[in-house]
């Protein structure tokens, strides 16, 4: 019942003449991950800092880098908490750069 009327509804517009769906999409997701990217390195710029006085305090591996992280409260990009792959990732961004 409720695609008959979606189907009915679309194939109204279509006959009205109005154009249906994103024809930028391409240029949208484009800008999208470009986006993402810079928030990620911005995310990683504010974070090397506390990552490299964790070390110089003694955190030899990437597990003790994400454990001192957590235990001071602070997330990940996402909110989320760290993990020995997070740290890494986050070092080989610094690399890329």
């Amino acid at each position: 019942m409720i695609a008959e009327r979606t189907r009915a509804g679309l194939r109204a517009a279509r006959e009205r003449g109005v154009k249906l769906g994103g024809p930028k999409l391409k240029q949208a997701r484009k800008a999208a991950v470009v986006t993402l990217k810079a928030q990620a390195d911005q995310h990683a710029a504010n974070v090397l800092p506390i990552i490299r006085a964790i070390q110089r305090a003694g955190a030899t591996t990437l597990r003790e880098v994400a454990a001192a992280l957590n235990a001071r409260g602070i997330a990940t990009a996402r909110g989320g908490q760290w993990h020995a792959t997070t740290v890494r990732n986050l070092l080989g961004r610094e690399r890329r750069s």
